[in-house]
C-alpha cells in the first residue's frame, strides 16, 4: 500500500514546468488535485521523466530480487503487447494459449509426472502464487477432514521464522495458524527435526524455501519430505508440500539439476515461482503450478462468462496485464535451458568472487556465498565503533543499495548485509562495488564513531 505525503509537509502545492514546454500562461500545475485543463503530451512526458529521475539507479540496487533489465528486443514486444488483459481469453486466445505453453514448460522443468496433466495459471507475482498455493492446500485439508468426519477448525501451516513476509499474511487473510520453527545459529533454515516437532493432524501444508531470503539458502526439500513420509508411516497423518521456489526455481533446474526438490518428489503437491526474479522477466508476473489437476479443488476454478466468451479462472485478481506472459515465452525461446544456465552461472560466479572477497577483509563473516541462489550474506566478526547499518548508509551514497538488517526471531541481535547478484549486475559492476566496500571501511575505521553519532536512526530494511 502506497503512503502519501502530507501536503503541507512539501515545500509547494505546484509542479513547476519548464518554460521550454510551457504553454502561454503555464507556470505550474496542481501538485495533489487535478489541473483545470491538460498538458500537452512532451509537457506532461518532461514533468514525470524530471521527477523520477531522483529514484534509485535499478543497475546498484542489490536490495532486489526483481528484474530490472532486459534486451532492447524485449522491451520492444512489452511496448507491442501492453494492452492485452491476461484474463480475456476470448479476445487475446494466442496470448492464453502462450501462458499454457509456459505453464507445460515449467511443468517439465520441474518433473512433473505428466506436464500436460499439470495445472498452472499465472499471477502479478510470487506473493499471489502463494496465496494460491496455500487456499488450494486449505481446501484440500478442509475436505479431507470433513469426509473422515472430524473438524475443519484450526487449520495450520509450518514454516521457518525466515520465511518471506508473503506467507503471514496468507495465514491472517486466509485464517491458518502459522507455525514457525525458529532458526538458530546452529539451525539457520526449515530442518526436519524442527518440521516434526510442530505438525499434527491440522497441519495444511509444510513450507520449505528454495531461496531463504535473508540469506540465500536451499532449504532441505527432500529430507523434509522423507521426516513426513515416516511421520505418515507412523500416525497416518499425509502432510503436503508446497515449495516456495520464488527464487530458486528458475535457477537449481540449471546450476543444481540433480537435486530432488520439485515434483520428483511424491509428497511436492504445489510450487511457486516468480517470474520476474531469475525467471528474467521485468515485473510483475508470477506463476503456480500443481503436480495435477488433482491437487486443487473444483470449487475454486470458476468458469466465467466474460466479454463473449466462457473461460475457467483461478486467480485472487482478474484483469492484469499479458505482457510479461510473453516476456516468459519470449525468454524460453531466446535461452533455452543452455541460456538459462549460462546466465545463472554468470551470476553464481559474481557471487562467489564478492562474497570471497568481503570475507578476506577480515571484519567480515560469512552466512552464505551464492551457492544456492546468486545471494549472499555477511555479519561483522566482532563489535567496533560502527555497524552494518553505517557501511549501508556510506554505500549509499555512492549509489549502491545494499541492505542491513537483523536476523528473525531469536537471531535478531545479529544485523547481515546481503547481496542480491542479478542478471545485470556484471563482474565489471562487482570490482567497482567491492573498491567501495574497501573504502567505506577505511573511512568507518578512522572516524566511524563520529559518524555513527550523525547518521539517523536505521530503519529496519523490509524484505
Amino acid at each position: 500500500m502506497a503512503t502519501h505525503q502530507h501536503p503541507g509537509q512539501h515545500p509547494s502545492n505546484e509542479v513547476s514546468i519548464n518554460p521550454l514546454y510551457a504553454r502561454s500562461g503555464e507556470t505550474t500545475v496542481p501538485r495533489y488535485r487535478l489541473p483545470e485543463r491538460g498538458l500537452l503530451p512532451d509537457t506532461a512526458y518532461q514533468i514525470v521523466h524530471d521527477e523520477i529521475a531522483l529514484d534509485g539507479n535499478a543497475r546498484l540496487n542489490l536490495a532486489t530480487f526483481v528484474g530490472t533489465w532486459m534486451e532492447p528486443e524485449a522491451q520492444r514486444l512489452y511496448a507491442e503487447t501492453a494492452d492485452k488483459n491476461m484474463i480475456d481469453k476470448d479476445e487475446y486466445p494466442q496470448t492464453a494459449s502462450i501462458e499454457d505453453r509456459c505453464i507445460r514448460i515449467m511443468a517439465d522443468l520441474w518433473h512433473a509426472p505428466n506436464p500436460h496433466q499439470a495445472l498452472g495459471v499465472s499471477t502479478t507475482g510470487s506473493s499471489e502464487a502463494c496465496m494460491l498455493g496455500g487456499l488450494a492446500l486449505k481446501r484440500r485439508w478442509q475436505k479431507k477432514q470433513r469426509e473422515q468426519g472430524k473438524s475443519t477448525e484450526h487449520p495450520n501451516i509450518v514454516f521457518s521464522s525466515a520465511v518471506q513476509v508473503v506467507w503471514e499474511k496468507f495465514a491472517a487473510y486466509f485464517e491458518v495458524e502459522p507455525r514457525y520453527v525458529d532458526v538458530t545459529p546452529e539451525r539457520p533454515h526449515l530442518t526436519p527435526d524442527g518440521v516434526l516437532e510442530v505438525v499434527d493432524e491440522n497441519t495444511i501444508a509444510v513450507v520449505p524455501v528454495m531461496g531463504v531470503t535473508y540469506t540465500g539458502i536451499y532449504e532441505p526439500v527432500a529430507d523434509i519430505c522423507a521426516a513426513l513420509d515416516r511421520y505418515q508411516e507412523q500416525t497416518g497423518i499425509d502432510i503436503p508440500v508446497h515449495v516456495d521456489a520464488a527464487s530458486g526455481g528458475f535457477v537449481a533446474p540449471f546450476l543444481q539439476p540433480d537435486l530432488p526438490w520439485d515434483f520428483r518428489l511424491p509428497r511436492v503437491q504445489s510450487i511457486n515461482t516468480s517470474g520476474h526474479k531469475y525467471g528474467l522477466v521485468y515485473p510483475g508476473l508470477g506463476w503456480a503450478i500443481w503436480r495435477d489437476r488433482h491437487a486443487v479443488p473444483e470449487e475454486l476454478v470458476f468458469q466465467v462468462s466474460y466479454l463473449g466468451g466462457s473461460m475457467p479462472t483461478f486467480g485472487l485478481n482478474f484483469s492484469r496485464p499479458g505482457a510479461q506472459v510473453l516476456l516468459q515465452y519470449y525468454n524460453f525461446l531466446r535461452l533455452g535451458r543452455d541460456g538459462y544456465y549460462q546466465v545463472q552461472k554468470a551470476c553464481q560466479e559474481v557471487a562467489h568472487f564478492l562474497s570471497r572477497e568481503i570475507q578476506k577483509m577480515g571484519p567480515f563473516e560469512l552466512l552464505s556465498d551464492g551457492s544456492d541462489i546468486p545471494v549472499f550474506a555477511w555479519k561483522k566478526t566482532h563489535d567496533s565503533n560502527w555497524t552494518l547499518h553505517d557501511l549501508s548508509h556510506l554505500l549509499r551514497e555512492r549509489g549502491w543499495q545494499v541492505p542491513a538488517y537483523p536476523l528473525p526471531q531469536r537471531m535478531e541481535d545479529t544485523t547481515i548485509m546481503r547481496v542480491v547478484v542479478r542478471n545485470s549486475f556484471s563482474m565489471d559492476l562487482a570490482h567497482l562495488l567491492l573498491d567501495d566496500i574497501k573504502r567505506a571501511v577505511d573511512q568507518l575505521d578512522k572516524d566511524g564513531a563520529l559518524f555513527s553519532s550523525r547518521r539517523p536512526h536505521a530503519k529496519t530494511f523490509h524484505h
